[in-house]
């Protein structure tokens, strides 16, 4: 570890504090992570710790989440600029409006979502356990995915079930083009495509794997294949090559780069815990509503 490492470690351990980093964020803060995870993993994280004060080096939907199930903690987000365009993509005015011309279906929301909404869905979901929470409900329950169309429609392909899709999307994975994996695939014949579900589907049609960071990881370590195309952020190639030195990654495309994923650094962490700010707190009438969605994830997965 740097000096500076060193120095963060010190000061969360003299603070009673843990660091929950997602594998978007920069490779130096990820090796100093207490929990280093996707959003399914860090969500619990924060849920279940007993630390008095949370640094999340992610993003501001992500702080959201640990204040709502955590509010007797400190939730730090070292910038609260550190946006997600996709969480964005949904307000609660809008998702409103949509339950009133669907009022019997079941709201399942993403987690990249704000606060606001989560408070007026029925139950939250990542991309590790969206099937799973689909795959739950009675086969003829009308269900509406939001904020990410791309996800939705993934859902709906592999469950069998008719989903309601909101047209939001990631823009770094919507960047990515099928043109684009067919010529890394060119250039790297017999590497297996793993995709994001939140890639378009025309993307998802050339992978040879779908799922979350975390299932990519999994299906890294045990894929027999030397070499293997990567459709998400970027920021997960350095745990890949950390858990599978032997292996070659190719990022499917230089895209793949969340601006917002990495704007954190070790300057901001180090300063935030010096100061203790910037704190995400939810209003409490927000946050129970929200916290019945997450609990319920929770509860499925």
């Amino acid at each position: 570890m740097t000096p500076q490492q060193k120095k963060i470690r010190k000061m969360l351990e003299e603070k009673q504090g843990i660091l929950l980093v997602h594998y978007y964020a920069r490779p130096e803060i990820q090796e100093i992570a207490d929990v280093l995870g996707d959003s399914l993993v860090l969500a619990r994280a924060a849920a279940d710790s007993d630390a008095k004060v949370i640094v999340f080096a992610g993003v501001h939907f992500m702080a959201q989440s640990a204040a709502i199930l955590s509010p007797e903690k400190t939730i730090l987000l070292p910038r609260l600029d550190a946006g997600c365009p996709l969480a964005d993509a949904a307000t609660a005015e809008s998702v409103r409006q949509m339950r009133e011309k669907h009022p019997d279906a079941l709201f399942v929301t993403y987690i990249n979502s704000s606060a606001e909404v989560k408070a007026i869905s029925d139950v939250c979901c990542t991309s590790s356990n969206a099937e799973q929470i689909v795959g739950n409900e009675p086969a003829g329950r009308k269900i509406v995915m939001l904020p990410d169309g791309n996800l939705a429609r993934h859902i709906s392909s592999v469950s069998q079930r008719e989903i309601i899709a909101w047209e939001g999307c990631c823009p770094v994975h919507q960047a990515l083009t099928p043109q684009e994996v067919a010529a890394r695939k060119r250039e790297h014949p017999g590497a297996p495509f793993a995709a994001h579900p939140e890639c378009h589907p025309d993307v998802l049609a050339l992978a040879d794997f779908v799922g979350s960071t975390s299932a990519i990881l999994k299906f890294a370590r045990e894929s027999k294949a030397k070499s293997i195309i990567i459709g998400t952020e970027a920021g997960i190639m350095a745990r890949l090559k950390k858990e599978s030195p032997e292996k070659t990654f190719i990022l499917a495309s230089d895209v793949l780069l969340c601006a917002d994923m990495k704007k954190i650094t070790l300057d901001d962490i180090e300063k935030s815990l010096t100061t203790m700010q910037p704190v995400v707190t939810v209003p409490q009438n927000i946050s129970r509503a929200a916290k019945k969605a997450l609990d319920k994830m929770l509860s499925l997965s």
